[in-house]
């Protein structure tokens, strides 16, 4: 049985990025190929992103840089106004207080996404704000949050704005320079379609001057972004410390698949998202979060009910080969969730998805036969 990951991350891998990781290893810092192929690296980043900040590659899934952006913005007694409309956004509140800042919590329905109004009546009411965290896409909601207004409202406004687009990165268009992002954090395991372990950072002038402007220093080591902006961002000679050079190879070729397919990258995200949606409302189901803030990246639906969520998705893997997500947080056991990220965004693999999922619900009562059906008109009619 072929199995089929539709999970919300970490999604399929293509060949290619698996054969990558087989390279011949190197020493990353004497190898001056590799010192090369690095730097070309971060440029390609630079392109997909539209920026010309700074990119550094972390070694470690995508938390790390989403606490790697905190705790070297945010010093002891810093307000942060945290965006918490999804489980993610609020998550942001942990790492403000772990660096010692104060969170100043501004929560929506996970319904609903942020909109610049609401960020400028905040730094009303909070002018002492420093930073403001947030999520481009929230995926235990499906959330889609406006980033290129509110970005623009904190560069406006003088407030360094963090901005986890880990579920977002390479299947929603983001114009990091444009919109006046100060960090950018993404992963490689989602729509970049790579193993998990590679954290991306954009980071801005603007965060560098806050962070060489700090009272006290960062006294961490390994999530020190000033270690590598006097270093290897100064003369690109020497690493802070070992490179994980095999998943930098996978790294590579998953950029390179993506900068390959240009503006069709994101089209064919949006076309599986959308054909997704309307096949699930055609078919009786209903939709989180509203329509105007859905991620093209992964659908959130309602749970039919008298079916239990983990029975029905296990069912679904051991019989169909095939893997959905459920939800944390206050949606845990209230949706499912359909991961079309990167490799996860194919048509013939949702075409299976909603063959075994109408024939898995047969079985629990509900006939609904010809949903697969339905996503290939839905695909067909957006296109």
């Amino acid at each position: 049985m072929n199995k089929i990951l539709l999970t919300p991350g970490p999604v399929e891998v293509k060949e290619s990025v698996r054969r990558a990781m087989a390279r011949p290893m190197v020493n990353a810092d004497l190898d001056p190929e590799f010192l090369s192929f690095f730097n070309q690296l971060t440029d390609k980043f630079k392109k997909l992103l539209k920026t010309e900040n700074d990119i550094i590659l972390l070694n470690g899934e995508g938390i790390i840089g989403l606490e790697a952006a905190v705790v070297n913005i945010v010093e002891a007694g810093d307000q942060v106004l945290v965006l918490d409309n999804g489980y993610f956004g609020k998550g942001f509140a942990d790492f403000v207080s772990n660096a010692g800042g104060v969170p100043v919590i501004l929560s929506k329905d996970y319904n609903q996404a942020f909109t610049a109004e609401d960020l400028e009546k905040a730094l009303d009411q909070h002018p002492k704000v420093k930073a403001v965290t947030m999520v481009h896409c929230d995926t235990p909601s499906a959330m889609l949050n406006p980033i290129e207004e509110l970005a623009l409202v904190c560069q406006r406004r003088q407030v360094i704005s963090i901005i986890d687009a880990v579920a977002s990165m390479a299947a929603e268009p983001i114009e990091t320079d444009q919109w006046g992002v100060d960090i950018l954090l993404g992963g490689s395991q989602k729509a970049l379609s790579a193993p998990p372990g590679m954290t991306i950072l954009a980071i801005s002038d603007r965060a560098w001057q806050r962070m060489y402007e700090r009272k006290e220093p960062y006294k961490g080591f390994y999530l020190n972004l000033l270690i590598w902006k006097n270093g290897w961002l100064k003369d690109g000679k020497e690493f802070p410390y070992t490179q994980p050079v095999s998943d930098l190879y996978a790294l590579d070729e998953a950029v390179n698949l993506a900068l390959a397919e240009g503006d069709q990258l994101f089209q064919r995200h949006q076309d599986i998202a959308e054909a997704t949606r309307q096949t699930l409302l055609e078919s009786g189901f209903s939709l989180m979060p509203e329509e105007n803030c859905r991620s093209n990246t992964v659908t959130a639906f309602n749970i039919p009910e008298g079916i239990a969520d983990q029975e029905f998705r296990n069912k679904l893997w051991q019989e169909y080969g095939i893997m959905i997500g459920g939800s944390w947080g206050p949606l845990a056991g209230k949706i499912w969730r359909i991961g079309h990220m990167g490799e996860g965004a194919r048509a013939e693999k949702l075409f299976l998805f909603f063959t075994a999922f109408a024939k898995l619900l047969k079985a629990y009562g509900l006939d609904k036969p010809e949903m697969a059906e339905v996503f290939v008109r839905n695909l067909n009619k957006n296109n």
